[in-house]
């Protein structure tokens, strides 16, 4: 009789953890994680010193101690657990996909600025970097926040670090959604930073500021914009074309047609906010269409249950969904 089949006779299970770090990651601010998990399994869970304790019934002792067992791997190192990281381990539980979870903690990318881990937080993530890894052309389609550009460029930096490969192109269309170009202030570069300041912003959390400088003004990293990219040929490149949903079929099949040898590309995007002229068909849906079965081509598709921005972010991206069925509006 293992620990846990012995607590469930007395209703009480204990957890050690390794320090306070341990501790505070696992907990959350205020201990938020303890009550959210409480209110999931029904257990009352309470954080005494550098201990868990877990009591209720076999069946929420249980089901409380395998989702922290699934998340061991963040809360050991100290890295903080969010409630997206709770959802995440708790669906992989109920779909019987515990195992695959717990692989989540090899899959570590880099480290941020402030020293966090990057890792996938969720199976369809972890699926969409191992197609990324695998194949040479990747097409990351889903709501905003699921993390398809960051991982990409995540992988893109760690692969320029290893020296696999010699530069990363990061590209978007310049969509007039909402402001016209031409009236926008300064020359063209400035007219068309404000597409591109996402990607800025992913750069700047991976390498900071001036490692980022000093790699774009060496040519190392380029971000531009899509209408840079016709006539050239991207090798030894690891290219990520942002915001696909707004290319026309014709852009899509130009910047396609731009990989060079040693070279790979994903493109991302998310089909239910196309900014393109009402009733012309985004080059985005076209080429995961068309492509979808070609080989060295994968598709992935992001849900809203792998949003990673604060909890809202789901909820909203659920209910335009919701909102969208109801109204019979075709998102795939």
């Amino acid at each position: 009789m293992n620990a846990l089949e012995e607590a469930t006779e007395s209703g009480c299970f204990a957890i050690d953890l390794p320090d306070a770090d341990a501790a505070l990651a696992l907990s959350g601010s205020r201990q938020q994680n303890l009550k959210y998990l409480e209110g999931i399994t029904g257990a009352t869970i309470v954080l005494r010193g550098l201990q868990i304790e877990i009591t209720g019934r076999s069946s929420q002792l249980e089901r409380a101690s395998s989702v922290i067992g699934l998340l061991r791997h963040l809360w050991e190192e100290g890295q903080a657990i969010s409630l997206v990281d709770l959802e995440a381990a708790i669906r992989s539980l109920d779909t019987g996909r515990s195992h695959e979870h717990a692989e989540l903690g090899a899959k570590v990318l880099a480290r941020n600025q402030r020293g966090a881990l990057l890792r996938p937080r969720t199976l369809r993530q972890k699926a969409y970097l191992e197609a990324m890894e695998r194949y040479d052309l990747t097409f990351a389609i889903g709501p905003a926040g699921t993390g398809k550009t960051f991982l990409a460029t995540v992988l893109a930096v760690r692969l320029l670090t290893e020296r696999k490969i010699e530069r990363i192109v990061l590209t978007r269309p310049a969509v007039e959604a909402g402001e016209r170009l031409g009236f926008l202030p300064g020359d063209l570069q400035q007219k068309v930073d404000p597409y591109l300041r996402p990607l800025y912003d992913s750069l700047h959390s991976l390498l900071g500021q001036d490692k980022t400088s000093t790699l774009l003004e060496k040519g190392v990293i380029e971000v531009a914009p899509l209408a840079y990219m016709r006539g050239r040929t991207l090798d030894e490149a690891f290219v990520i074309l942002d915001e696909a949903q707004n290319t026309t079929s014709a852009q899509m099949r130009m910047v396609l047609t731009r990989l060079g040898e040693q070279s790979r590309m994903v493109v991302t995007g998310d089909i239910t906010q196309v900014d393109l002229p009402s009733g012309q068909l985004s080059g985005l849906v076209e080429a995961a269409e068309v492509l979808s079965k070609v080989k060295g081509v994968a598709v992935c598709r992001l849900t809203a249950s792998d949003v990673v921005r604060h909890p809202l972010v789901k909820r909203v991206v659920e209910a335009y969904s919701k909102r969208d069925t109801d109204r019979g509006i075709r998102t795939k």
